[in-house]
């Protein structure tokens, strides 16, 4: 096991009605800024409750902020915020419009340069905003993480950040909120943990047997409880439950001590900003094929996550790595979500995604061999 250092500084409020606690986690002192999407807040009644509870508040609006939120839109909220003299940020909505707010919470203090310099030049953030969040679609676990995706439409592209200091203060966890979501939202919320988990775990064995069996435990969970979730959306006690698998996918703990991956996560970044498919549907996709591209590199892992979770008994590690692979694809498909490029009418120009990632000189994957050359073997693999 490697060394570590973990902290992790997010209060989860947990559970039904919990969005009422928001008057005393808010500070009163503060002109706030709610921050939220497209606006189902309003329709759902999510919007009310925030609002009679904060109602004894200063708090100004601002909707909008887009799946894979847009650093043009993001911008209009840095310059209200600014004018309005906000000093606390509420996101209101899933895991886009928290990464937006995180990218406000930084940019509102940052006055030196272009805020675009924070995903991109990796500039270090040294002042933020508090940051609040109620949840309301279990997907990226950006609730409990410092982590942020930007997307700029003037350039095609989606860039990540991480700071401390744009860690929520604290998250609302209402799984109630979760129940009107479209279909494939709640699909894209089930894909997206998994491949979260698989992109800390699926590395190279480092004697860390508590972090698998941890990775283990939300892999399973979500293989039980997403397909109850989609046959029905009101079942509570499974949406309670790949909520709560959704953040304890990427709040640290699971990477304590362990080699990480992630190379599906920037290859599907590509394709989102190329293609504009959502980012879970693009980690369906890449991640059958970057597993057998990579099944050398990954075969200790692949074979123990084929009998641990697929529970595949051959004898022939080979077999076990090849149907891991093809059960995991069947669990993508079982709930409705592609897992090949043509699908989505993709099959031209792919090669733009691994010359992007060159020209930003990004090696990929856990040793950092994945070039070019991989990436394109990958992307073959995924268009047909």
């Amino acid at each position: 096991m490697f060394d570590f250092t973990f902290h992790n500084p997010t209060r989860i409020v947990f559970g039904k009605k919990s969005i009422a606690k928001l008057s005393a986690l808010v500070p009163k002192k503060h002109k706030v800024l709610i921050t939220y999407g497209g606006g189902s807040i309003k329709k759902n009644g999510v919007y009310d409750q925030v609002a009679l509870a904060l109602k004894d508040h200063d708090f100004i609006e601002f909707g909008g902020i887009e799946p894979n939120p847009r650093y043009e839109t993001l911008m209009k909220a840095v310059e209200l915020a600014r004018k309005e003299q906000v000093r606390f940020l509420l996101s209101v909505g899933g895991g886009s419009t928290l990464d937006g707010t995180k990218f406000l919470a930084a940019a509102i203090e940052y006055t030196s340069a272009d805020p675009w310099d924070i995903p991109t030049a990796q500039t270090q953030v040294q002042s933020a905003l508090p940051i609040g969040c109620v949840l309301t679609l279990a997907a990226t676990g950006s609730e409990s993480n410092g982590y942020a995706v930007i997307s700029r439409e003037s350039t095609n592209e989606k860039r990540a950040f991480f700071s401390e200091l744009c860690y929520p203060q604290f998250a609302i966890l209402d799984p109630e909120t979760t129940c009107t979501l479209p279909v494939s939202q709640t699909l894209n919320g089930i894909v997206d943990p998994f491949v979260h988990v698989m992109e800390q775990y699926m590395t190279y064995e480092v004697n860390a047997p508590l972090q698998d069996r941890q990775a283990e435990a939300i892999l399973s969970t979500l293989i039980e409880e997403g397909p109850k979730v989609i046959a029905d959306p009101n079942n509570y006690d499974a949406r309670a439950n790949v909520m709560w698998c959704a953040t304890q996918a990427l709040n640290g703990l699971i990477a304590c001590g362990v080699p990480q991956d992630w190379a599906t996560h920037m290859i599907g970044h590509e394709l989102t900003a190329l293609y504009g498919i959502d980012h879970a549907q693009s980690l369906a996709v890449v991640l059958p094929a970057l597993l057998r591209n990579r099944r050398e590199q990954k075969a200790r892992k692949l074979v123990q996550f084929g009998r641990r979770i697929w529970n595949i008994d051959d004898t022939s590690e080979d077999e076990v790595m090849e149907k891991a692979i093809v059960r995991t694809e069947e669990f993508f498909q079982s709930l409705g979500m592609k897992t090949r490029l043509s699908q989505y009418g993709i099959t031209e120009g792919l090669e733009q995604v691994g010359i992007r990632i060159e020209k930003r000189n990004e090696k990929l994957g856990e040793h950092q061999d994945i070039l070019r050359e991989d990436i394109d073997a990958i992307l073959k693999l995924c268009r047909d």
